[in-house]
Formats: C-alpha cells, sequence, structure tokens
C-alpha cells in the first residue's frame, strides 16, 4: 500500500486496516515457522505497511491535539 492511498484514509479506516495488516502479517510469520514461504519478502513489506499505517495514525493524533491546543 502506497503512501498515497493511505492518506487518503479516514481516521476508522486506518485502524482497521492497521488490525487487518497485523492480523495478515502473522498469519506470515507463523507459515513461514512452519515451512518456508515462498517469498519471504512479503513480511518485510507487510511490516512496511503497518510502519506507514501507524505513522500516518500518529501524523493525525499529533495534529489534532496542535488544532486544539490552539484553539485553548
Amino acid at each position: 500500500m502506497k503512501n498515497s492511498e493511505i492518506i487518503e484514509l479516514s481516521q476508522e479506516e486506518l485502524t482497521a486496516r492497521l488490525k487487518e495488516e497485523k492480523a495478515a502479517l502473522n498469519k506470515l510469520k507463523f507459515a513461514h515457522a512452519v515451512s518456508a514461504i515462498e517469498n519471504p519478502n512479503a513480511i518485510k513489506a507487510a511490516r512496511k505497511t503497518i510502519a506507514r499505517i501507524s505513522t500516518e495514525i500518529s501524523k493525525r493524533r499529533i495534529a489534532a491535539k496542535s488544532e486544539t491546543a490552539a484553539e485553548a
């Protein structure tokens, strides 16, 4: 998932997508532990996607806090 796609998602969609990606990563790790998966780089890509989504969620939380502080 590209950053441009992540930025377009709403906060609710981001949290749902984060849960889905974490579940997919756990499945990949388990499958790789049982027997080697065809493309181990998929694990790396999943971790990066999770990091991108988490970063966007953090950015939005910080932006919301700064807007609240500016209003006060």
